[in-house]
């Protein structure tokens, strides 16, 4: 089983993942430069794009969520402000939305992705580092190899259709043992590093900057020595 799946390394280190070159449904208007490295159940999919150009697309086809890793992204929704992604910043994009999208020089961002029946939130919102944190649920104790962690969370969209919420969250340093992941998810580390344990003893090692997804039910521990803040998407799928 796949543990944890690495999408970018800040420092450019070569990555094992295995990508494949495809698009992401019929009507993906990056089909031409998605390179998707997971698709699972609920209709997933994570990966990362290099693109630059216009595309104007009228009705967005499934919800997104974008973190821009070099250079920039001007995402522009009907009606509203340009909003300009640049690294180490993201956006969630709406299912159904009417967007224009530009890269005036190429851009290289990670992705994750999910399919949507039934549009239930339009519209771009914006992912920072300097969130509106507020106080989250901890860890239960019988997970965790130590002090219980001080968690915030910032969630700046939810989709109850498919079960799709993205946002910004940070935690004080914790050691969890190896279960289940509980969901899918996407993380991009904005602060912090992290050790992600696996059940035969071997440490996949991430620092700020990184990027990965982990399928629901890989089994992963977790271990921080610092304080860790990161974009994440999460998405539980039937068992």
């Amino acid at each position: 089983m796949t543990v944890a799946l690495v999408l970018h390394r800040a420092g450019g280190a070569p990555l094992s993942t295995a990508f494949r070159r495809a698009p992401f449904g019929k009507d993906d208007p990056f089909a031409r430069h998605r390179e998707i490295a997971w698709e699972g159940p609920g209709a997933m999919s994570a990966g990362r794009t290099s693109f630059i150009g216009e595309l104007e697309v009228a009705s967005y086809p499934h919800i997104e969520t974008i973190v821009v890793v070099e250079g920039e992204l001007t995402l522009t929704a009907a009606g509203a402000a340009p909003l300009v992604v640049g690294p180490q910043a993201g956006a969630v994009i709406g299912c159904g939305t009417s967007l224009h999208i530009q890269a005036a020089s190429r851009v290289r961002f990670v992705f994750c992705a999910a399919a949507c029946e039934r549009p239930t939130q339009r519209g771009v919102f914006p992912l920072h580092a300097e969130a509106n944190f507020r106080p989250s649920a901890t860890l239960p104790a019988q997970v965790l190899l130590g002090p219980s962690p001080e968690c915030r969370s910032d969630n700046v969209f939810t989709d109850d259709g498919a079960q799709y919420l993205a946002g910004t969250w940070d935690s004080t340093p914790y050691h969890r043992i190896v279960r289940p992941h509980r969901m899918n998810e996407f993380m991009h580390l904005l602060a912090g590093s992290v050790r992600f344990a696996a059940p035969d003893g071997s440490v996949l090692s991430t620092a700020t900057g990184d990027a990965l997804f982990v399928p629901q039910g890989a089994p992963i521990g977790w271990e921080s020595s610092d304080r860790v803040a990161k974009f994440y998407v999460v998405q539980s799928v039937a068992a």
